[in-house]
């Protein structure tokens, strides 16, 4: 909540507060990936705690941030390969945010890197990353709470090896596509 409260200081509106969130979620939060965290997190106060988190665990933590603003979001999650192309393919998490001026906005706190940039720009989206193939979606839900298979995948897996090999994934079906 403190964090939550020192974010939106100083800030009006819906869509000022949302961007310094994302920002600070995209930028001072490392994905765990990218620095091969052996920390694994799933709640929002365990991912500011240590400052990581995979994917869906920095989307916990831009919920709850936005949501303590009374600001409502939500997860979304997107079915990508874990290459270049093809199998395997996991689930990849971000957010939805609804702003007034635009209505449900989708957003990636992933982090960026050579190769990706998210970018907060309402109301085009900007995430992470493209669909490359047929088998790769995006889910037209948002979620309240996390998918099963993302929870137990952070709760069950405790390091960075066991995560990395144990990604979840869920094939979409026609009426889940966006």
């Amino acid at each position: 909540m403190a964090k939550a409260v020192e974010l939106s200081a100083g800030l009006e509106g819906d869509e000022a507060i949302a961007r310094r969130c994302f920002e600070f979620v995209r930028d001072e939060i490392a994905h765990s990936g990218d620095i091969s965290a052996e920390a694994v997190t799933y709640r929002a106060s365990e991912v500011l705690k240590e400052k990581t988190g995979w994917c869906y665990a920095k989307s916990h933590l831009l919920a709850a941030l936005l949501r303590a603003n009374g600001i409502p979001a939500g997860l979304c999650y997107q079915r990508l390969s874990q290459g270049e192309r093809g199998a395997p393919y996991s689930l990849h998490g971000l957010n939805a945010i609804y702003l007034k001026e635009h209505g449900w906005y989708r957003v990636d706190p992933r982090g960026n890197k050579k190769g990706v940039d998210a970018q907060f720009s309402p109301p085009l989206e900007q995430l992470a990353f493209a669909l490359q193939d047929e088998n790769e979606g995006d889910f037209e839900a948002i979620y309240e709470a996390p998918l099963p298979e993302v929870a137990e995948a952070l709760q069950c897996n405790r390091d960075y090896k066991m995560i990395r090999e144990n990604l979840p994934d869920r094939v979409l079906d026609k009426k889940e596509r966006r």
